[in-house]
């Protein structure tokens, strides 16, 4: 009997089981797969996992991971069609049934192809850019369309979101301020970064990132953050290679070119570059005191020749090692010829100086990397070691004429800079959604200027005597970073800690070269510091992408913020560094949104920095003359500043579509400036008081870019741009817009391509100021702007497109973020 009770209960609780999950009521089914590259085998990250319904409406989605694996879950019972999406490939469509009976789908791995369009060409380069919002970055992929902004990559910087270049100095700011690191192909370079971005061919750039929070993984550097330029590799089975000539022309001619090849069979991939920038380009203005009566008229002429070289080699031992070599070789050879009149109200008293230079420099960077790929996917460690070294030679001529002239002197600068780095990564998927990595690195710096001039000090009898300055400046840091990254369903983030330990030793030594006297100026600054990162995403739908981060940043001084020697000079204005900066530190934190439209994309941006010890320029006036200014640097209070930003992907129709980006931001800036309380004719140094300045600047910039496809072969561009006011420590700049006009055709299977630009067209590009710091002043310069420029490129080889599997150091990306 209690047999019979136990089996009618067991009976019983299987009928009741049974009555509890009738088939109307289903769990929610998930799906999983991963995405390859049908040519390379390899994973493809970040693509786009769409689920419709047979209404052809999103359900739901995600991307893929590092490894190209996705998992789709809570989808409920339906038909469904699974979109493989990705730009540059074919869109592969898989249906789905989730049911009861097969709630958990595993697709597998799915190939993706290449579209037809792009594995017939060599290297590929879109008509129209594109900006991809990444976690730590944004990633402009360099279409047609910009490379018709400039020969060089310093004419298409203009055109990026929250990107600027002084169009006179060539300096680089991004969110306004110029602490910015740029490097290409993610390596610092020791070519000053204006004549840097002069040599790059603009139609060598792949692809541009901008990196305005960086992880603990990347070197601290900077306070706006990176600036990575990357460069077209061709990888491509058998000989393939790229061509590209341009004009410019307004005042005087412009001439760029370059040619990029490769050979690959087998184990073997040899590829190598050149590139020339040869070009005259003419600088004028004037700066007005009105209440010194004195007017000061600059004519500038700089006549540049630039030769850039690249040869490397890839060695693919076998599946699991890798080894690569390359070298660049930088050749310089420029010149300027400036004149400098100082009017006065009564011409008697007019001065006049003359400036000719001549400025020869070569960089050469050697580069070693070998890579190991252990047998779990994306487990592998890296070595790599990089040699830089830059050597250049200044000689200045200064002849001054007209009333009471000083002394004609001449100046030689020789410079000599070497910079060593070795990188050793290792990356761990411990399992599928988390990854640990961390590394070693050593940075070595070592920057030697000697100047030699006859302007530096006068004998008893009033006579200038030859003087000579060495300095030295040694940095060696040594750090290691560790960070961790988790992804959920719709969550992930990243945590990660970089330790450095730095050593800074300066020694400024001035010779008379008279007496033999000498005079020792030694500095040193040794610390230790960590920089945490913190990054947040979160993806709701396919649709929505929420990201938030914070980072802690260094400013060390550049070369030129600490060097005593005089930058430039003038007859009533020069520069020196200040040998004891110490460095500024920076607490950032920024969050962004990006929401994809049905024809575009739109992301929105805010950021807040908090600047500790904050590098300003100070103003002081010369002692041995009033009517001089001197400008140098210091450190001063904690400052902040903040912004917002917009970028926009948007393709109204067909024929047209527009890229454009708003941007703005506020920042403190706290400095000191001398002035006189009397005229400077009448003044006496005791009529010196100084004055403790805080600027609060608010500036924005607006930016859109729009291309008009006519044809398939033929297509229109227009550029505008508007800078608002912006306020400095010494000058407010008036502001500044232009309008730029283009057009491309394509031809020959589209392997060519002829391309026309007017830039500036209504002739409204100029460098307008005013100020009264230390004294009242105004001006305005102008230069070459309203330029037309023709280039035409040339694509040839018949290789089968594959990938090299080389990592770039600092160009990895974060899991998460959406096309614009």
């Amino acid at each position: 009997m209690k047999k019979i009770f136990l089996l009618s209960a067991l009976f019983l609780i299987i009928f009741q089981s049974a009555l509890a999950n009738p088939e109307s009521e289903f769990r929610a089914g998930t799906v999983s797969g991963q995405v390859l590259d049908k040519a390379l085998n390899e994973p493809l990250p970040y693509v786009n996992i769409v689920i419709k319904n047979d209404k052809n409406e999103t359900v739901t989605g995600g991307i893929t991971l590092d490894d190209g694996k996705f998992n789709i879950t809570k989808i409920s019972e339906g038909l469904y069609t699974l979109s493989v999406q990705y730009i540059g490939y074919k869109t592969v469509d898989k249906p789905l049934d989730i049911s009861r009976k097969n709630s958990k789908i595993d697709l597998g791995v799915i190939y993706l192809e290449e579209a037809a369009a792009e594995l017939d060409a060599v290297t590929v380069i879109a008509e129209v850019s594109t900006i991809q919002q990444k976690v730590d970055r944004k990633v402009i992929t360099v279409g047609k369309d910009l490379t018709t902004a400039g020969p060089t990559a310093s004419d298409i910087m203009n055109n990026l979101p929250s990107v600027s270049v002084d169009q006179q100095t060539g300096a680089l700011s991004m969110r306004g301020n110029q602490n910015v690191r740029v490097m290409v192909d993610g390596k610092l370079s020791n070519i000053p970064v204006a004549q840097l971005l002069k040599q790059i061919p603009s139609t060598s750039i792949k692809s541009i990132e901008l990196i305005t929070n960086p992880s603990a993984k990347y070197n601290p550097e900077g306070m706006s953050g990176i600036i990575n330029i990357i460069l077209h590799k061709n990888i491509n089975i058998g000989f393939n290679g790229n061509l590209n000539v341009g004009l410019g022309y307004q005042e005087e001619a412009k001439f760029n070119s370059s040619i990029d090849m490769n050979y690959r069979n087998g184990k073997f991939n040899f590829y190598g570059s050149y590139g020339n920038n040869i070009s005259k380009n003419v600088n004028n203005g004037n700066i007005e005191r009105p209440e010194q009566n004195i007017n000061q008229l600059i004519d500038v002429l700089s006549d540049n020749k630039s030769h850039l070289f690249k040869v490397g080699i890839d060695y693919y031992v076998n599946d699991k090692n890798t080894l690569s070599i390359f070298t660049n070789q930088n050749l310089f050879d420029g010149g300027v010829d400036a004149a400098t009149d100082i009017l006065y109200a009564d011409s008697s008293f007019n001065q006049y100086q003359v400036i000719e230079n001549i400025n020869d420099n070569i960089s050469q960077q050697y580069n070693f990397n070998y890579k190991i790929d252990f047998d779990k996917e994306g487990h592998n460690l890296e070595f790599e070691a990089d040699y830089n070294y830059f050597d250049a030679d200044s000689n200045n001529l200064n002849r001054f004429s007209g009333f009471m002239p000083r002394p004609n002197f001449f100046e030689i600068t020789d410079t000599d800079r070497k910079r060593t780095t070795l990188n050793l990564d290792y990356t761990n998927p411990l399992t599928e959604d988390t990854k640990l990595e961390f590394g070693l690195q050593a940075r070595l710096f070592d920057n030697t200027i000697s100047y030699l001039s006859d302007a530096r000090s006068q004998n008893n009898l009033g006579e200038y005597i030859p003087s000579s300055t060495d300095f030295d400046y040694k940095r060696d840091i040594y750090s290691a970073y560790a960070t961790y990254s988790k992804q959920f369903e719709k969550w992930s983030y990243q945590v990660g800690l970089r330790a450095e330990t730095v050593n800074v030793e300066t020694l400024a030594l001035e010779e008379d070269l008279e007496s033999g006297n000498q005079t020792f100026l030694p500095f040193e600054n040794d610390y230790v510091e960590f920089y945490p990162s913190v990054f947040l995403t979160y993806n709701p739908s396919e649709k929505n992408n929420y990201q938030l981060s914070y980072s802690r940043r260094i400013d060390r001084p550049g070369v030129g913020q600490v060097n005593p020697l005089p930058e430039w000079n003038t007859p009533l204005i020069s520069q020196y560094g200040n040998q004891e900066l110490i460095p500024q530190f920076t607490n950032s934190i920024e969050a962004n949104y990006t929401r994809k439209l049905e024809k575009g994309s739109i992301t929105g941006g805010i950021f807040y920095r908090l600047i500790e010890d904050e590098i300003t320029q100070a103003v002081f006036i010369d002692r041995s003359d009033l009517n001089r200014v001197i400008l140098s640097f210091d450190n001063f209070d904690n400052t902040s500043a903040y912004g917002i930003e917009f970028s926009s992907n948007y393709k109204p129709t067909k024929w047209w579509s527009i890229n454009g980006s708003f941007d703005l931001y506020s920042q403190t800036q706290t400095s000191l400036s001398e002035r006189l309380t009397e005229p400077a004719d009448s003044a006496t140094i005791d009529d010196i008081v100084i004055e403790n300045i805080e600027v609060d600047n608010i500036a924005w910039n607006f930016r859109m870019f729009n291309n008009f496809k006519v044809s398939k072969k033929l297509s229109l561009s227009a550029f505008g741009f508007y800078r608002g006011k912006n306020k400095g420590v010494q000058f407010e700049m008036e502001p500044m817009y232009f309008v730029n006009l283009g057009m491309r055709y394509n031809f020959l299977d589209s392997k060519a391509t002829f391309s026309l630009n007017f830039n500036d067209v209504f002739d409204t590009m100029r460098a307008e100021f005013k100020g009264d710091r230390p004294f009242l002043q105004e001006g305005i310069f102008n230069w070459e702007s309203r330029t037309i420029q023709a280039s035409l490129s040339y694509r040839f080889g018949d290789g089968k497109y594959r990938a090299k599997s080389r990592k770039q150091r600092d160009n990895d990306e974060l899991q998460g973020g959406g096309i614009l």
